[in-house]
């Protein structure tokens, strides 16, 4: 009979800076719980402290760092040189066998919990005094990002920009290791192994980096050819509700959680009920607050459908109290790759969530936002006609003659623009469309073309 491993436990480790009030400090660890659920672990403590900053050798203080110790099991002492065993997720991050097979089961009762997770990026060595105080494994805000995005990845694309992004991580906690595999303590040991290291992580990016660029071709091939198309971008915070919308004004059976980052692929589809010409709908993935750079960067194909888009609808989850923190780091992730001058709506989710008070508020302070729940049907319906009249506005009338031998691309014109008139002359068909500028001139283009 097989014996499922036990749930990993967790304790979450916060410290609040002079700038951070009470309310930010707060959503920020509950964001991070729900990072850690999200990973399959399991919550068990949080240990919280006020500090000037976040970069003492152990993060916390000695009184602090004893209390921690206390819930892991650990000596609370960071001098200890003792080489730390590695978790199953440090051998992950590491690049060893990800395989569970030789897991022990292990009983509930009485467990200590076997990670720390850090609201803030450590250095490695604030990560190696950590897990020699507590006896745990230690992971980092970055980390947790790093490992769901890894978990999460479903294209090919995806795979390869997270790898990239992982063993970017992975590099500098390599080079300070004290604790990797096979490698001995004193000056000088190991240093072959360490430099092999280092080489195989640049010779697999080199090698991620080529892959991603043959995928990226196909994908710009592919945006290329949506190029005239009327194409619209859900954009915003993890978990803001940009999978349902999309669900709800596609009809589409797009993966709906509630779980962090639960979309890393681009998706797109089509609007429904289907319009003349159509229009595109890209689901893209979620920001969160500190999200690695190197996530940023390795995203830029996929965040490219932000870029390319005609109208970008910034989704905001209406409900939380730090709704316009997460906006700003939506708008300043965009701002990175240049889709800020993209013209772009406030979209306030979860309305079902918020009693009238703040639903009045919200209208006072964002007077042009669009507020709806995306459960609604009457509000998604109105934020379809608002998309609608936004690509309406910048359409126009024109006559298109398609001859008699071209009569094969009668399928394209009618996915291009609306047709408003049809009739016909010793030319061929003639057409009476509306549409935009770009894309019926594109038409005229290729119908006169010889």
């Amino acid at each position: 009979m097989e014996t499922k491993s036990p749930i990993p436990l967790a304790v979450l480790v916060g410290i609040q800076t002079p700038e951070m009030d009470d309310v930010t400090h707060e959503a920020s660890l509950e964001e991070l719980g729900r990072l850690v659920k999200t990973l399959g672990y399991t919550v068990v403590g949080t240990v919280s402290q006020k500090r000037e900053g976040t970069g003492a050798a152990s993060l916390l203080g000695s009184g602090k760092l004893a209390e921690l110790a206390a819930l892991t099991g650990g000596s609370g002492v960071v001098g200890s040189m003792a080489p730390q065993s590695k978790s199953k997720a440090r051998q992950r991050f590491e690049g060893a066998d990800e395989s569970d097979d030789t897991a022990e089961p292990e009983a509930e009762a009485g467990r200590k919990p076997e990670f720390v997770i850090v609201d803030h990026e450590l250095s490695p060595s604030q990560i190696r005094n950590l897990e020699r105080a507590t006896g745990a494994q230690v992971l980092d805000r970055t980390g947790v990002i790093v490992e769901i995005f890894h978990r999460h990845a479903n294209t090919r694309e995806a795979k390869l920009q997270v790898e990239m992004a992982r063993l970017k991580y992975v590099a500098p906690r390599l080079r300070e290791s004290s604790s990797g595999g096979g490698r001995q303590q004193g000056p000088g040991a190991g240093e072959t192994t360490l430099d092999l290291d280092r080489r195989k992580v640049r010779d697999r990016i080199s090698e991620l980096r080529t892959q991603l660029e043959a995928v990226q071709r196909d994908s710009d091939q592919r945006r290329s050819a949506r190029r005239d198309q009327l194409r619209v971008a859900l954009v915003g915070y993890t978990n803001a509700g940009k999978s349902s919308l999309m669900r709800a004004l596609t009809g589409s059976q797009v993966l709906v959680e509630d779980k962090l980052f639960a979309t890393l692929d681009t998706t797109v589809r089509i609007l429904q009920p289907e319009t003349r010409p159509r229009v595109l709908i890209s689901d893209t993935v979620g920001f969160i607050k500190q999200l690695p750079h190197d996530l940023v960067a390795s995203f830029r194909s996929t965040l490219a459908e932000a870029l390319e888009a005609s109208l970008l609808l910034f989704v905001v989850d209406a409900s939380d109290p730090t709704y316009e923190a997460q906006l700003e780091v939506s708008r300043s992730a965009l701002r990175e790759i240049g889709a800020d001058a993209v013209p772009s709506r406030l979209v306030l989710n979860k309305l079902d969530r918020l009693d009238a008070e703040r639903r009045a508020a919200l209208i006072e302070k964002h007077p042009d936002a669009i507020l709806l729940s995306a459960h609604a049907p009457g509000d998604v319906s109105a934020l379809r006609e608002t998309v609608i009249a936004f690509f309406e506005a910048a359409m126009v009338e024109d006559m298109l003659v398609l001859p008699y031998a071209k009569q094969g691309l009668i399928g394209e014109v009618y996915e291009s623009a609306r047709v408003l008139a049809e009739d016909y002359d010793e030319n061929g068909r003639v057409l009476k469309v509306r549409g935009l500028p770009g894309a019926i001139t594109r038409l005229q283009r290729k119908l006169a073309a010889d």
